[in-house]
């Protein structure tokens, strides 16, 4: 249930706040009052599109905040979806800056607009004329049917096996698209490929023949450089280890005479051994190395194989062309087993489709049967506010499966004798397309799950026994959910538990709407008011007494 709601600094309104309570509120207010502005706010709440031209004051942000009560609503899951703490208050506010940024809040947490729109179109339902227009189309028919039929549960278990087929489906199409293309490019893939594995190629082989390249082309000049080197170090004529063995010498002799050459001499005799080993090593790698003209040209032409693949495939290194290989062999693979994998998925398709049709079979049963009860209470409502020779059936027409189960359905409406059904939209006035959406609401809200409706100006056009009855009609749908109606009429307003006024007040710098709540002394006069114009009399205030206390005993 709607419990308060807030607006600051939108259009005409500088700062609004109403408290709600359960029942039938009324607002009424003269034309271009505001009640659509407010309507406008609601409507931010609902996801609407924000336009920034709807700031009243462009320094300061609009707010436009509603508290609902929202124990019973069933919407745990839906905030434990959205990563949202649960209460049994729920707070939902939009605000717009005159950047035209927007930004959604839930009990003060910021979410996605997305978010926003889903809490708020459970938790409020606005029904305006433009509504009714919604009666015409197909997908909102099998709604009502829907809601009758209790199939929430029924369609989200069918819309989950819709879904898995559906991604099955794509699946199968791309795989015989590619297995089309790849058996068309198999002949080349296998060209290359096999090029490829001719090669025999290994990870980081390009490195390493690059190095072993500069080695045997450079053998000759490097053999000498350490030849160079192993002499320098060890050579029997004054070679460096020569003379760190005399120094050792002289150190051990000076070491007993000076304590403070202690230990030089094994230092010494340290780095002594440490050039031993280096010498040792330079003159077995000088030895080992070899000119080998050979090898360096089996080399060469190996480098020369792989710089050409290289080139021709757009490639830097051997690991590049190592993963075109593997890519190669992966869709030859694919080849090979695309038959086997289609026929798989061909098999799980034919499993999800049978599924999802028997959903969706079970789906179309309940939509009968909820539309066997429609027939008849729709021409029951609907003749309690003046439409006597209604006649109504829903046609069902069985269609492929989509995202709404397998049928589609035709509201077939005729409202004078002797006529003919037709489709809805093609035969309803605008007021009895009023009348029959206003039924419709009544029958389902017993079913629906929101706390709140909103009628805007649902009545226009409709005047006499038939707006009492339109207001009736409002009342017997307030026992079970809350329920706010903005209305020109008296007799749909002498229905209300609760009544506002819409009223605009000039200042000396603007103009302001504003919305106040009515006693009930106050309620009478506005009836009263609406019941007779800008002349209000006795007889016009007798006339709403008389009128209220009617609509109170029924």
């Amino acid at each position: 249930m709607l419990k308060t709601l807030y607006i600051s600094n939108y259009a005409l309104i500088d700062r609004l706040q109403v408290d709600f309570d359960a029942g039938l509120t009324i607002i009424t207010g003269e034309t271009g009052a505001g009640k659509s502005i407010i309507m406008g706010a609601l409507a931010l709440l609902l996801g609407e599109r924000a336009s920034s031209q709807t700031i009243r004051d462009k320094s300061s942000k609009t707010v436009v905040e509603a508290t609902f009560h929202i124990q019973g609503a069933a919407l745990r899951p839906l905030f434990e979806q959205a990563d949202l703490d649960y209460a049994d208050e729920c707070i939902l506010r939009r605000e717009l800056s005159a950047s035209g940024r927007s930004r959604a809040f839930v009990n003060d947490t910021p979410v996605p607009l997305t978010t926003l729109r889903e809490l708020a179109t459970r938790l409020v339902d606005i029904h305006s004329q433009h509504s009714n227009m919604l009666l015409a189309t197909p997908a909102f028919q099998l709604d009502i049917l829907d809601a009758i039929a209790r199939n929430h549960d029924a369609l989200s278990s069918y819309g989950e096996q819709y879904q898995a087929m559906c991604t099955t489906e794509r699946e199968l199409q791309q795989l015989q698209q590619q297995a089309e293309k790849d058996r068309a490019e198999q002949d080349y893939l296998s060209f290359q490929c096999s090029q490829l594995q001719q090669l025999q190629l290994a990870a980081g082989e390009d490195t390493q023949l690059e190095t072993l390249q500069h080695r045997l082309a450079n053998a000759s000049d490097l053999k000498e450089q350490l030849w160079n080197i192993a002499a320098t170090l060890d050579s029997e004529d004054d070679s460096m280890l020569q003379r760190l063995k005399g120094l050792v010498a002289s150190l051990g002799a000076l070491e007993p005479q000076l304590e403070e050459m202690a230990g030089m001499s094994d230092r010494v005799q340290a780095a002594l051994i440490e050039l031993k080993d280096i010498a040792t090593t330079v003159s077995d790698l000088q030895d080992s190395l070899e000119v080998n003209p050979v090898e360096l040209e089996r080399v060469e032409n190996r480098l020369n194989d792989i710089y050409a693949l290289e080139r021709k495939h757009s490639v830097p290194t051997v690991d590049a062309l190592l993963a075109l290989q593997h890519d190669y062999e992966r869709r030859l693979a694919d080849i090979d087993n695309s038959d086997e994998r289609i026929e798989q998925l061909k098999i799980r398709l034919d499993q999800q489709r049978a599924s999802a049709t028997a959903l969706a079979a079970t789906i179309t049963l309940s939509r009968q049967q909820a539309a066997a009860i429609l027939e008849k209470q729709l021409v029951e409502q609907t003749a309690k506010l003046g439409l006597k020779n209604v006649v109504f059936h829903i046609d069902f027409k069985a269609v492929a499966l989509n995202a709404r189960g397998a049928d589609a359905v035709e509201f077939m409406m005729a409202f004078n004798k002797n006529q003919q059904p037709m489709p809805l939209r093609e035969t309803a006035s605008g007021g009895e397309m009023s009348r029959v959406m206003l039924s419709i609401k009544s029958i389902v809200a017993h079913t629906m799950s929101l706390p709140t409706i909103i009628f805007d100006e649902v009545d226009t056009g409709v005047s006499g026994d038939t707006a009492s009855r339109m207001g009736e009609m409002m009342g017997d749908i307030a026992r079970t959910i809350q329920v706010i109606a903005i209305t020109h009429l008296p007799q749909v307003a002498s229905h209300g538990h609760h009544h506002f006024k819409v009223y605009k007040t000039d200042t000396a710098h603007d103009t302001v709407t504003s919305l106040t709540a009515l006693d009930e002394e106050q309620h009478v006069l506005e009836v009263a008011r609406m019941l007779s114009g800008r002349q209000l009399d006795q007889a016009a205030i007798d006339n709403a007494k008389s009128l209220i206390n009617q609509n109170k005993r029924t």
